[in-house]
């Protein structure tokens, strides 16, 4: 399980930025007014061979000064009870405001690793006028810009060496994580499926609030149900609960080893059941989609084949993946969905024998061998199957580098046409044989 590592702050001071940079990607949207982030950004960061997750919390509350100042104060509250290292950021062109010192005096009463991070220290100049953050009295305090990266690189040392990588608990069965968007009907599967109200189930999004696990065992069927809380969209939130749900989804998300991402069929896929869809095929977890409230579509002759087309559309390229429609209310086919999310658990953790590798793996490369790069010809002379928690391949060439990412893929399709990882990302390396 990996660290969680939040980044608070007052808006305008470049999270966003910071967010991206660590990431990698241009993931979150950035501008130069402040209350740009409205969505909870959240993804996986790797450094120094190590994996973390970051929490951008970025958005606030529209209104009064009062009212935002509150909702910041209030983040930083979750970020200190659930993150494990919190990154707190300034910004050098306006100095040290109030609302910095409040956020200073709370975290400094934490006995959580704090990285203060003084941004847009761009020039000399600059940095002369942000000795002044000294005074907030953090030892782990970085000069950086997150716009140009400057600093960034020993801001990951620092944190990287306090990220601890725990191995989840070990239990003798399946662990199946429910997640997805706030009143999609989460709670009423787990309800559907245990026969019983485990979970209180109202019409208010957000009703649950802490992951609640649950054994099944009914049906010759045995494994662990994780129950989360709802992530829901900043522009709907009427009390800062969403920072708190996106942290224990994700703390829920690193134990599981199935995802089922439910998705309310009434509104399709958004932006949120995607960021899971990511999270989740980063960390390598088994995902079955079920698109819940189906009874309350209306359809025609090929309804259910047009929306799992568009589904694929929107989590392309990886698109082996099971979509279930069911109805937690009616009980429709929520025992298919159990069985769906069972075997691509079996398929995450399918070993398959170097020997059987290379007979059907070397034969597909015959038929069709990697393109001659620059006059040089790679050649993939042996493959076997790593000792990982799930499926990863190790091809052995004589010109690694020369073999490009569409060949990559055509390898992984020749994997699935011949083993069942339907559900489950699979990676492929090439190592110089």
């Amino acid at each position: 399980m990996s660290s969680i590592i939040a980044i608070v702050g007052r808006p305008n001071v470049g999270k966003s930025t910071l967010y991206n940079r660590l990431l990698g990607q241009k993931d979150a949207i950035i501008d130069d007014f402040s209350g740009v982030t409205r969505d909870r950004k959240y993804g996986l960061s790797e450094w120094n061979g190590k994996q973390f997750t970051v929490v951008d919390t970025g958005g606030f509350v529209e209104g009064s000064d009062d009212v935002f100042e509150a909702a910041i104060r209030s983040q930083v509250h979750i970020a200190i009870e659930e993150a494990d290292i919190i990154i707190f950021m300034v910004d050098t062109t306006t100095g040290i405001t109030d609302l910095d010192d409040d956020i200073a005096g709370m975290l400094r009463r934490v006995q959580k690793p704090i990285f203060l991070v003084v941004n847009k220290v761009e020039n000399l100049e600059r940095m002369l006028s942000a000795n002044e953050f000294w005074a907030l009295g953090f030892e782990n305090t970085f000069f950086i810009s997150s716009l140009t990266g400057s600093g960034t690189g020993d801001l990951l040392d620092a944190v990287s060496e306090l990220v601890v990588e725990e191995e989840p608990e070990k239990v003798d069965m399946p662990k199946f994580a429910i997640l997805g968007r706030p009143n999609a009907g989460k709670s009423s599967l787990v309800n559907a499926l245990l026969g019983e109200e485990r979970n209180i189930v109202t019409d208010v999004a957000g009703t649950t609030r802490d992951s609640i696990h649950t054994v099944y065992n009914k049906f010759d069927m045995k494994f662990m149900l994780i129950d989360t809380a709802g992530i829901r969209k900043k522009s709907k939130v009427k009390e800062n609960l969403e920072f708190y749900s996106v942290m224990r989804a994700i703390k829920a998300l690193e134990e599981a080893d199935v995802m089922l991402l439910v998705v309310d069929a009434t509104l399709g896929v958004e932006s949120q059941d995607m960021n899971l869809f990511g999270v989740a095929q980063k960390r390598n977890k088994g995902i079955v989609i079920l698109i819940n409230k189906w009874d309350l579509v209306e359809k025609e002759t090929n309804s259910a084949r047009d929306y799992e087309a568009m589904i694929k559309k929107r989590i392309a390229p990886f698109t082996d993946v099971p979509i279930i429609f069911i109805s937690a209310l009616d009980k429709t086919r929520i025992h298919k969905a159990l069985q769906a999310a069972l075997r691509v658990y079996e398929n995450r953790i399918r070993k398959v024998t170097t020997s059987k590798l290379n007979e059907v793996m070397l034969e597909a490369i015959e038929r069709h061998p990697p393109q001659p790069f620059r006059g040089r010809y790679p050649k993939i002379k042996y493959v076997t199957q790593l000792p990982l928690y799930y499926p990863a391949f190790a091809f052995f060439a004589n010109t690694p580098k020369d073999i490009k990412e569409n060949y990559r893929n055509y390898l992984e399709n020749q994997l699935r046409a011949n083993w069942d990882f339907s559900g489950v990302p699979v990676s492929i390396f090439i190592r110089k044989k």
